[in-house]
């Protein structure tokens, strides 16, 4: 008797453990469902599975595409779930204009992202809002245009960077190559001499190596894995996978500008600044001891680790797309060249003041940036109040992605929106003209910190290539335009040859 009551007892305790189980999964999927249910006034959106969202829903190796095709099906605003934080995604031109520029005061912020958040330690010039990003930036911009960007003074650093990239690309005597490390170094040694006042040789092992892994981390930031991060920080934390790697990674960047900061105090004279950390470590010493003030050394690492991200990535990762498209279409590549000699000839380099009499180069880097989609998704912001958005109220602290990509190639704005056309940034008259449409840098009181810079560079690098060199893909091989999706997009990586024009 006792037996049969032990196991009557031990099937009753079974059965109130599967009850208690399933109430407690049933009153979690209710609470999910209520905490998250979309109001009746909020743009709408693929269907949600409970706790994780749409975050299975999306595509992560071609989200901007996912996301495109998505508003064919909900409308030019739509949201999305990750986890427990909503978004909105904005698409085409008359809706990312109105959000960014219209609304532009209630879009200015960031949002906060625990991933993000122990990168950058809430510091830093890129994701922090209020005070100290309009403090950080203010002081950025005004010392990067004091070292020349933007100015005529900047062109011969500029060009001086572009002698050792060709003399790298000359080393390779015509034979196929992969363009990556040597315009990324190039590229990335403007603002390094511009933040640490030196370069790094190509050569140099470490700074290579980090190169690499940059190229790594922006890939790992817009997978799935900061997704899962930010939805789910507590247990991401103790799980590993290239959440864990990402960080690690921009861990080596913030030591070698530790380093490099390390050397500034050693040799730092206030009075005689030779780039962007002497300025820095100046403000330091001046803002010491106001209680708003937002300097000081631990800012001044994340601030040079943003600038360096604003001020290489995207305007090497253009060029690279520029080669491709250059050895895709040989009679684009040849109309350049033809009117580089006609205006400038080989006796110089190219300089800033020749871009008005360079219309058809100029739109042909134009369209290359338009094709390339370089930053699809630009950076999220979030809403500071509730607005109006097409229709829909937006309520505050809601993430909104601006989907640069369906600007890029909106039908309704651009004539053969899928194909290279130059013609697209060219008027009757044969005359350079920038469409509104064209956002590559985003728009609105967040537009890239980079522009400038970024413009100068593209210009006269590309320019001078073509000048110098005639690209075309090794014998057999047909131009591929595939790409590798990150924070940037990116062509997949590829070799090409480079044929010195004078031979």
């Amino acid at each position: 008797m006792d037996s049969v009551s032990s196991v009557f007892g031990s099937s009753v305790r079974w059965v109130d453990a599967r009850s208690l189980l399933l109430f407690t999964v049933v009153f979690f999927l209710i609470a999910d469902y209520i905490k998250n249910c979309r109001p009746s006034s909020f743009p709408p959106g693929p269907w949600a599975l409970p706790f994780v969202g749409n975050i299975f829903t999306v595509d992560f190796n071609r989200a901007h595409e996912d996301l495109t095709q998505l508003a064919e099906r909900y409308g030019d605003v739509y949201s999305l779930r990750m986890g427990q934080m909503w978004m909105v995604v904005v698409n085409g031109f008359p809706i990312l204009k109105e959000a960014l520029v219209a609304q532009g005061d209630s879009l200015a912020d960031r949002p906060i992202l625990p991933l993000q958040e122990e990168i950058s330690l809430s510091r830093g010039v890129i994701i922090t809002n209020g005070h100290m990003w309009k403090q950080q930036r203010r002081f950025a911009l005004s010392t990067l245009k004091y070292f020349g960007v933007g100015k005529k003074s900047l062109e011969p650093a500029i060009l001086d960077e572009f002698t050792h990239c060709a003399k790298n690309i000359a080393d390779h005597k015509g034979k196929p190559f992969n363009p990556h490390l040597i315009i990324n170094n190039a590229v990335s040694n403007i603002i390094c001499s511009l933040i640490f006042g030196h370069r790094f040789e190509c050569g140099d092992e470490r700074f290579m190596k980090l190169m690499r892994k940059f190229d790594t981390a922006l890939q790992i930031e817009a997978s799935i894995w900061p997704q899962l991060y930010n939805s789910f920080p507590l247990l991401m934390r103790c799980l590993p996978g290239p959440h864990q790697t990402v960080q690690h990674i921009w861990n080596e960047v913030k030591d070698l500008i530790r380093a490099e900061l390390k050397e500034h105090k050693d040799n730092w004279d206030p009075t005689e600044p030779r780039d962007y950390i002497d300025c820095y470590l100046t403000e330091i010493q001046t803002s010491n001891g106001d209680a708003d003030t937002t300097f000081d050394e631990d800012n001044l690492v994340i601030c040079a680790l943003d600038l360096f991200v604003a001020g290489s990535e995207t305007t090497s990762t253009t060029l690279r797309w520029a080669f491709l498209y250059m050895a895709k279409y040989p009679e684009i590549q040849e109309k350049v060249q033809d009117e580089i000699d006609r205006v400038i000839g080989q006796s110089r380099l190219p300089c800033m003041a020749d871009r008005t009499n360079l219309p058809y180069s100029d739109a042909v880097l134009h369209e290359v940036q338009r094709m390339g989609n370089v930053v699809p998704l630009s950076l999220p912001h979030v809403t500071s109040r509730d607005i109006q958005l097409g229709g829909y109220t937006v309520p505050k602290g809601v993430t909104i992605i601006p989907n640069l990509t369906s600007v890029l190639f909106d039908k309704s704005e651009w004539e053969t929106p899928f194909t290279f056309n130059p013609g697209h940034f060219l008027n009757e008259e044969g005359q350079f003209v920038k469409p509104a449409a064209f956002l590559p840098f985003s728009a609105g009181r967040r537009v890239c910190l980079g522009e400038n810079l970024a413009k100068m560079k593209l210009f006269l690098f590309f320019t001078s290539i073509m000048q110098r060199f005639t690209f075309s893909m090794p014998a057999g091989v047909k131009p591929s335009l595939d790409y590798r999706f990150g924070l940037t997009l990116a062509p997949a990586h590829y070799e090409i040859c480079a044929i010195l024009r004078q031979e």
